[in-house]
């Protein structure tokens, strides 16, 4: 028995959607990370840097508005990273292999 109730499965609510989000903020930052790995223009470094905000963002202050300089499909990848840095039951970097190496690489290679 819990301690704390549980109106209308809001707890269940709740698990589903750290789950869900989760889950599609892995694949949203795996696709974020292959561009920032491949890419040269200026729309991967801005990749570059949304990636280190939210793997080290104390380190690495990112503006939001630079959303508007990336396609719509790379924008809505970075907010579902952000939806899952919210909700996430782990960071997103351990569920992408060699991870954390790869996002120090990134970093290197932009020069962040």
């Amino acid at each position: 028995m819990s301690l704390i109730p549980d109106h209308g499965g809001e707890l269940e609510g709740m698990r589903r959607r750290k789950s869900e989000s989760t889950a599609k903020g892995g694949k949203a930052f795996l696709r974020l990370l292959s561009l920032a790995e491949a890419g040269d223009s200026g729309q991967h470094h801005t990749v570059a840097r949304f990636i280190a905000s939210t793997y080290k963002g104390q380190d690495f202050p990112y503006d939001l508005y630079n959303l508007r300089l990336v396609d719509v499909a790379i924008g809505d990848d970075m907010l579902t990273r952000l939806d899952a840095l919210r909700w996430a039951q782990v960071d997103l970097h351990t569920l992408v292999t060699d991870g954390d190496q790869r996002i120090r690489a990134v970093l290197t290679r932009w020069d962040i």
